[in-house]
């Protein structure tokens, strides 16, 4: 499945969740602008590593991605080949994907029906 559907599935999702659930709608439009500037950090930190200039924080791709801006990450690590190879930032990356990811369920599922939801 291309990326980008994962992506922008992902932000469909979480939007129709906050039409549906208890979920406020502010939280879809503030993913969408956190996966724009994600994947702009993206960019820099991409051109800077080819430039050998200042590059950005990996902490600070993580946090921005764990807010919710991983699908701007998901989308950038793909189309710039960057940040694909190191194991470690990978493996981090896809913790917060699974931290962000449970903390909307958590949220849209009004916080006690998730472990509800879990334990099925």
């Amino acid at each position: 499945m291309p990326i980008i559907v994962i992506a922008m599935g992902y932000i469909a999702a979480v939007g129709y969740a906050s039409l549906e659930t208890q979920l406020p709608v502010q939280i879809s439009w503030t993913f969408a602008l956190l996966s724009a500037i994600t994947y702009l950090f993206y960019a820099v930190d991409k051109r800077a590593a080819q430039n050998s200039k200042q590059r950005t924080p990996e902490n600070v791709l993580h946090w921005l991605s764990v807010l919710g801006g991983w699908p701007g990450a998901l989308i950038a690590q793909q189309q710039f080949r960057h940040k694909t190879r190191k194991t470690s930032f990978r493996v981090v990356f896809y913790l917060t994907v699974i931290v962000n990811v449970a903390a909307v369920s958590y949220l849209a599922l009004g916080g006690h029906e998730f472990w509800l939801w879990i334990g099925k």
